[in-house]
Order: C-alpha cells, then sequence, then structure tokens
C-alpha cells in the first residue's frame, strides 16, 4: 500500500510549512509473528532490530513526565501502561505479552527526536505511543519517517499533515476547533480574543481561525502569545479585558493556563460575560488551576471523564483502580489508551508486527473506545471521532453541553470547507 507521506515537514516556528515529496512507498519494518527478527532494510537503509521471536513485544512509551507539558502528560503515560496491562491479561498481541520501554521527553522537541531515535534503534520497539505538542510530533516526525517505524500520536491538533509513519488518534481541526467555532457562532458570539502559546499548534490554529472567522462575519479583537511555561499574563489578560470580545480562544498549553486563567479570575473577568473555550484543558488540568477559577468556561475535545456509556463506564473505573480515586480522566489519555487498542487490532488483522503489513491492515480498524466507536482511516491515519463542547463546573470535571450527532470523519487538510482553501499551502 502506498499511503502519501507527510505533507509538511518539520519547520521552525516562523519558518513556511513546507511541502515534501508524496507518494513513498513502504518498506517492512519488523518481522512476522514467530520469525527470526526481520534483516530487511528500511526507507533510510537500516536494518530493523524489532524481534518478535520470544514470547514479549516491545513497544515505546515516550511523554513529558518532567518539564512545563509534564501537567499533562503523566496521564497520559498512565492510560497507555492500563492498555497494555489490559490486552495481556486478555492474551497479548499475538500471543505476545506486551513490554513497555518508557522515556522522558521533558518537554523539548530535541528530546522527544533524540528518545525516538534510541527506542526504534536500541530499544526495538515495534510502536511508540506519546507526544504532545505539535513541535515534538515535528520534531519526531522525519525520525519516523526515516527510519520506517510507528507512532501512534494521541493528542488533538492543528491539522494540515499526514504520514505514513503516524497515526492521529487525537483530534484534527474540523473534529474540535471547526466545531467550538461552529458553537460560539450559533451562541451569537460576533468577536475573539486569541490567546496561545508561542508554537507551532497555536500559530497554526488560529491562521484557521482567523479564516473562519473572516468568512463568518466575526471580528479578531487581538491575537496574543506567550512561551510555553510562562506565568505572567497580566499584560495579555488586561489587553483581552480592555478589547471586551464577547469571547476568548485559548490556545495555550500545559501549566501556563493555570496562571492564564488565575490572572483572568483576579481580574474579573468570568465566564458569564467573557466565556473562554479551551481546547488543551482537561480534566487533570482543571485540577491544576482550581475550578473556582475556571468554573463555567468551555472545552472543545472529544471525551469527558462524564460521557455516559457502558465502555467508559469501565475504563474509569479500571483506571481509577490502578492511580487513585481522585485520579480523573481526560481526553488526550483516553485517545492514547486508544491508540494501544487499534495498534493491537491492526496488527492482529495483519496477523504480522511490520510496519508494512500494520499500514495496510489499518484501514476500517475499529475500536468501541471509551468516546464511543472509533475507525481508522487508511488514507490520511486519523481516525473518526465525535465532536464535544464541554462545560467546566464546580466539581472540577467537564459535562458535554453539545455533540455531533455521531463519529466525524476525519478531514485533515480541511478540503471540505471553501474558506480554507491555500491554508494548506497546496
Amino acid at each position: 500500500m502506498s499511503v502519501a507521506r507527510s505533507k509538511f515537514a518539520t519547520r521552525a516556528v516562523a519558518a513556511p510549512a513546507a511541502l515534501v515529496a508524496v507518494g513513498l512507498v513502504l518498506t517492512a519494518c519488523g518481522s512476522r509473528a514467530g520469525d527470526t527478527p526481520d534483516t530487511s532494510a528500511g526507507a533510510s537503509g537500516d536494518t530493523s532490530c524489532v524481534d518478535t521471536s520470544g514470547d514479549t513485544i516491545k513497544v515505546g512509551s515516550l511523554n513529558s513526565l518532567s518539564g512545563t507539558m509534564a501537567i499533562s502528560e503523566v496521564t497520559v503515560r498512565d492510560s497507555i501502561a492500563l492498555a497494555v496491562e489490559q490486552i495481556n491479561a486478555d492474551g497479548g498481541v499475538l500471543g505476545k505479552q506486551i513490554q513497555i520501554v518508557a522515556e522522558d521527553g521533558a518537554s523539548e522537541p530535541t528530546v522527544f527526536a533524540e528518545k525516538a531515535e534510541k527506542l526504534i534503534s536500541s530499544d526495538c520497539v515495534a510502536a511508540v505511543f506519546g507526544g504532545w505538542t505539535s513541535s515534538s510530533r515535528k520534531a519526531m516526525l522525519p525520525v519516523f519517517e526515516d527510519r520506517n517505524a510507528l507512532l501512534y500520536y494521541p493528542v488533538q491538533y492543528e491539522g494540515l499533515e499526514s504520514s505514513s509513519n503516524i497515526f492521529y488518534t487525537g483530534a484534527t481541526t474540523n473534529q474540535q476547533i471547526v466545531p467550538a467555532l461552529d458553537y460560539l457562532k450559533e451562541q451569537g458570539v460576533k468577536s475573539l480574543y486569541l490567546v496561545g502559546s508561542d508554537y507551532v499548534f497555536p500559530q497554526t490554529a488560529n491562521r484557521i481561525i482567523k479564516a473562519y472567522a473572516e468568512a463568518n462575519g466575526i471580528e479578531i479583537k487581538g491575537e496574543d502569545y506567550t512561551p510555553l511555561g510562562s506565568t505572567d499574563f497580566s499584560t495579555i489578560v488586561n489587553k483581552v479585558r480592555t478589547a471586551d470580545a464577547d469571547a476568548v480562544f485559548n490556545t495555550l498549553n500545559g501549566d501556563s493556563n493555570v496562571a492564564f486563567f488565575r490572572e483572568y479570575t483576579n481580574a474579573g473577568l468570568n465566564a458569564k460575560d467573557m466565556p473562554v473555550v479551551s481546547v488543551s484543558i482537561a480534566e487533570e488540568e482543571v485540577v491544576g488551576i482550581g475550578a473556582q477559577n475556571i468554573e463555567g468556561q468551555l472545552t472543545a475535545w472529544n471525551y469527558y471523564q462524564t460521557v455516559d456509556s457502558p465502555d467508559n463506564t469501565a475504563f474509569v473505573e479500571a483506571y481509577k483502580a490502578k492511580y487513585g480515586a481522585d485520579k480523573p480522566t481526560s481526553d488526550p489519555m483516553e485517545a492514547a489508551y486508544t491508540s494501544v487498542h487499534l495498534w493491537k487490532n491492526s496488527v492482529e488483522k495483519a496477523g504480522s508486527f511490520a510496519v508494512e503489513d500494520v499500514v495496510t491492515a489499518s484501514g476500517g480498524v475499529s475500536f468501541d473506545a471509551p468516546e464511543g466507536t472509533v475507525t481508522i482511516d487508511g488514507d490520511n491515519h486519523h481516525i473518526t471521532k465525535t465532536a464535544r463542547i464541554g462545560e467546566i463546573r464546580g466539581d472540577g470535571l467537564i459535562y458535554t453541553v453539545w455533540k455531533s450527532d455521531g463519529p466525524v470523519d476525519p478531514d485533515p487538510y480541511l478540503e471540505s470547507y471553501d474558506w480554507a482553501a491555500g491554508l494548506s499551502g497546496n
């Protein structure tokens, strides 16, 4: 199977997105179950070292366990471990027990790339699960393409990308940002203020938001960025307050959200007078921010702990039993949990751990996830997802106030939206 290679190469934040060649023909990395280690050459000419000859198969878990993103990513690591534990208890994958090799990306894109190389070339993992920021994903992307290895990326992102070697199990733009904008428009919002962290995702997301706004008669009253990890928001919040927009669209990431919402509250702003819709705040961040500082504010995701379904009830109970009754579940960690099961189902459909076989088999593979049934799109490696708008309440949980009629097909390049023409660089 030939799948379009990444349309956007890794780039500096200020640089324009560079198109790269499409039509990469995959070569095998790994060997079929029961065979000796593979000796075929990967995309870069390297020999795969994935060993399928024993009773175990290695996978990598690569998340920020330190630095500004640890507030978000530790739970992703935990949910990957839960999925592996459950799969192993059910017999493993193709009769093999999964062994996790865990690494810390330390909230630094260069560290993510280095650890990805280690996991693939030294630890000989069959797949890697992890990453959060788009900067970390873009830093890892050439490593996975050059080594012809698999990354399962579990976090919503800005879209405008696809890769033969990445499966995107978080939302792409038409499954999160566009539904959030549609919801705000339906609520009568006529103006927005944009606040984000200074890196790939917020800048690209805001470019998309501005295109939507122009086409839908929404005024952008301001746009501010701050480095990841920033804690001083007095100037930005004052600008937001004086701009008097109908709502704020927030693309801050990590622990900067704690400082932003505390300053927002201190400035006398609240959800009733100037609501904030966030796309990177989940239940664990609410704990750090303090529910009293964010009550009534909105989020756009595909999963909340409060989703009412038997599959989610079982997931929440299992997670809390393993990690503590006070530990909430959230969208990114649910997507990471789901990604391990999608990899398992793809491997078992293929009857092989080899990259070429897994990719060929992946199209149409489904899993009854806590968020609802999801299915892999074999052409762009994203998955179907139900869009949800949630409201943060005083108990620290997020409750659905709107959701799509069913799973939304992924459209990472926004090809179905006239107003998005030209955004992908095509």
